[in-house]
């Protein structure tokens, strides 16, 4: 028998959890997982948002370590991965806290969050998608791509289709400074993806018809990071 192929997707916390959140969206985020667990080997690691930001923010003011802000990011995305497991699976399952246990398990589908302080949950994503040598790595963020800047704090900020992960280790770099930083891609993550060459898309996490496009390799509104 053929061993499936492997997709990994960072799912960004506040695709989840947000205050303008239709919950149709989780119908059909269910429906779309269903689909490719028939077909494929499917890790869905989840980011903290809003939560991990403002557990973050608070302990900032009061002078935590950026390890222990760190800490309470990474269990925040385990809380939001719990949550996600209940939601595809209808189980409490328990949550991988590293890559190797995650690799370890035979589900078609793997649910997890963060895993030690100094990274996000997209680094853990592309250590996956390194390690299993993944058809493709999906970055489902809550801005439809890569834009030369902020579009949540520019209005003329620039849409790009294409950019190569040169372009963005030089924007970005490939250190990580502070808990919760909030960029489209960290940089060791962009270092991880350079390193393995992995396919890499960044897309709109609310919109399942742009993630589907990526999987079946036709065209498909978001930015496709070059080698």
């Amino acid at each position: 028998m053929e061993e499936k192929k492997t997709i990994v997707i960072s799912l960004g916390g506040s695709v989840v959890l947000s205050n303008d959140i239709d919950h149709t969206f989780f119908k059909e985020l269910q429906r779309f997982i269903d689909e490719l667990i028939e077909n494929y080997k499917v890790y869905l690691i989840i980011g903290g948002g809003t939560t991990a930001r403002t557990y973050i923010k608070l302990g900032r003011n009061q002078e935590f370590s950026e390890e222990n802000l760190d800490w309470i990011g990474i269990h925040s995305t385990r809380l939001n991965a719990m949550f996600l497991s209940i939601l595809l699976t209808n189980k409490i399952k328990q949550i991988p806290e590293t890559t190797d246990q995650a690799l370890q398990i035979t589900d078609p589908l793997v649910i997890m969050g963060g895993t030690t302080p100094g990274h996000s949950t997209d680094f853990v994503g592309a250590e996956l998608a390194a390690k299993e040598n993944a058809m493709v790595f999906i970055i489902a963020t809550n801005v439809d791509g890569v834009y030369d800047k902020d579009p949540n704090k520019h209005k003329d900020a620039c849409f790009l289709k294409e950019i190569s992960i040169e372009s963005l280790l030089s924007q970005y770099g490939n250190s990580w400074d502070s808990a919760g930083k909030n960029t489209v891609i960290d940089g060791p993550a962009l270092q991880k993806i350079k390193d393995y060459q992995i396919p890499t898309a960044v897309v709109d996490g609310r919109n399942i018809k742009e993630m589907k496009n990526i999987i079946n390799n036709t065209s498909f509104h978001g930015t496709k990071i070059l080698h």
